[in-house]
């Protein structure tokens, strides 16, 4: 059984799909784009979208009653692998310690044309 989490403090989904669901003992994360929820903008350089993309998903995360100490992996799309050490610095200010597994791939293109994009599975 699945259960949707959503909340206002986090864009809501741009398309037929939910912020979260919860299956199986996991919390599954859409990637979340670097929209501020309160005015529906984006900033414009890869630390400031970074930030807002992992602000996003740790509302959702704390909406479902969880914390960032439970993230498992993640999953970062970046639109230009040249951002990929300007994202780090900030990624890694969003874990206290044992930070999760993580992919981070280059792609061509990602909604709205940000520069970054961000999923995670979280432990229930």
């Amino acid at each position: 059984m699945k259960q949707i989490i959503n909340t206002e403090k986090a864009p809501g989904a741009i398309g037929p799909y939910s912020q979260a669901v919860k299956a199986g003992g996991f919390l599954f994360l859409s990637g979340q784009l670097p929209i501020d929820p309160s005015t529906g903008e984006m900033d414009k350089d890869i630390e400031s979208q970074t930030a807002q993309s992992l602000k996003n998903a740790r509302a959702i995360i704390e909406s479902a009653g969880l914390t960032m100490e439970s993230v498992v992996k993640t999953t970062v799309f970046l639109s230009d692998m040249n951002h990929f050490s300007k994202m780090n610095e900030v990624y890694k200010t969003f874990f206290v310690s044992n930070y999760p597994a993580r992919s981070a791939v280059e792609v061509a293109r990602l909604p709205k044309d940000a520069l970054v994009e961000i999923e995670m599975i979280v432990l229930y």
